[in-house]
This record gives C-alpha cells, sequence and structure tokens, in this order.
C-alpha cells in the first residue's frame, strides 16, 4: 500500500482526495497548512507527498526547497492553480516531481502518483557516460566534468532515458511515458522539465550535450549531428 501525505488548505478538495484514494488503497495523511505539512514529511515516511502551492503558514515552494535543503528525496507532486511557464520552472527548480492543474481528474491523479511512485523504486546497474557527463543509477547522482549536478527527480528519469539510448533521439511519447507512464502528462509539461534540465546539464559548460529534435523529441550526444 502506498503511503500519501496530502498537505491541502481546501477542505472540500482535501477531503474528496482522500476519500477517493483512500477508496483505492492507499494510505492517507493530511496537513492543512504548509508549517504542519512539512513537519510531517520531515518526521514521516511517505511514498508520495501531494502539495498544494497557495497554502497558509508555509508556502509549498518554501516547503519542497525545506524538503530538499533537509535531504528528503521522497517524490513531490504539486497541485496549484497556477500555469504559468514560470510557476512550473519555479517549482520543479526547487524540488517538485510533477504538477496537475486544479481542476484535475482524479484518475490522472491517481495516476501521476503512481508513476511518481514507481519512478522513485526504479535501479539499474553500470555508470552511464556521455562525454564527460556521468549518471550512476544506483546512487542516483550525476555528475559532469567532476562536478556532482543536482536535479530533479523527473531530470533525473529523462536523463538516465535518454544516455541508455544515446546518441539516438528518443521521442516525445517513448520520454512522457518513462516519467508519467501509460498515458500521463503532456508534451508541455515535458518541455518544462527540459529546461529544467538543460539548466543543469548544459548551461554551466561550453559544450552543449541536450540537442531538440523538433516535433519528434529529443537526443543527447556530444555532437548535434550524432
Amino acid at each position: 500500500m502506498l503511503r500519501i501525505l496530502l498537505v491541502e488548505d481546501q477542505r472540500d478538495i482535501a477531503a474528496n482526495i482522500w476519500d477517493y484514494l483512500e477508496f483505492r488503497g492507499f494510505v492517507m495523511d493530511h496537513a492543512a497548512d504548509g508549517a504542519n505539512g512539512l513537519r510531517m514529511a520531515l518526521g514521516g515516511v511517505y511514498d508520495v507527498i501531494v502539495l498544494d502551492l497557495g497554502l497558509p503558514k508555509l508556502d509549498g515552494i518554501d516547503l519542497c526547497r525545506a524538503l530538499r535543503e533537509a535531504g528528503h528525496n521522497t517524490p513531490v507532486l504539486m497541485l496549484t492553480a497556477r500555469d504559468t511557464l514560470q510557476d512550473k520552472l519555479i517549482g520543479f527548480a526547487e524540488g517538485a516531481d510533477d504538477y496537475v492543474v486544479k481542476p484535475f481528474a482524479m484518475k490522472e491523479l491517481e495516476a501521476r502518483i503512481r508513476a511518481l511512485y514507481r519512478r522513485g523504486r526504479l535501479q539499474h546497474g553500470d555508470l552511464l557516460h556521455v562525454a564527460d557527463l556521468t549518471l550512476d543509477p544506483v546512487k542516483l547522482t550525476v555528475e559532469r566534468a567532476g562536478q556532482t549536478l543536482n536535479l530533479t527527480r523527473a531530470g533525473f528519469v529523462l536523463l538516465e532515458t535518454l544516455m541508455r539510448r544515446a546518441p539516438n533521439l528518443v521521442r516525445h511519447n517513448d520520454l512522457a511515458h518513462a516519467l508519467w507512464g501509460e498515458g500521463g502528462g503532456d508534451i508541455a509539461t515535458l518541455h518544462t522539465h527540459f529546461s529544467v534540465l538543460r539548466s543543469a546539464i548544459d548551461r554551466p559548460f561550453e559544450t552543449r550535450l541536450l540537442h531538440t529534435v523538433h516535433g519528434f523529441g529529443y537526443r543527447i550526444a556530444e555532437h548535434a549531428e550524432a
């Protein structure tokens, strides 16, 4: 059974999510404000945290940042009415793993939660290398030119998917499936994740490794024409 921490201040939304997920076999905990949510997240063991952004006492972004700074890697699914690219970039940069905009279908919420849980449990063997970039699928670390890079969980999954198939093109649908499972996610959110990933692995360095193939997908290679 998956154990979920729901941090949501709107009682009707929280009750609907609780009832639906509990009926589906999830074990639920709930916090009605950000301060209690952070306390419970730091003190408990959860498979996924479902986190509203607009919270009293401590905003969802600040909660997520504090959680990551404390070394907690529990997957975080953000719920919000904010649907701008900048809001998504901020959320992902502070450690969110996925993003659902209100109003949403409960089936979609459940699918996203299950995808985050599966992604968090995936582990594979050998180190992956592309040029001076190294990914360790077991230790969940990424280095470039000897420098440790901090990636979001979503960024790590996308990067691992690309590196396992480098230097070949990986299509949008395959990347979305790796991130969200069957039928999950959307292309706009996928592009947002890649913008955050590019900021981490390319922008601080002279050579660009992540290449967009417009209309098709992405590839990772030392040269764009690989």
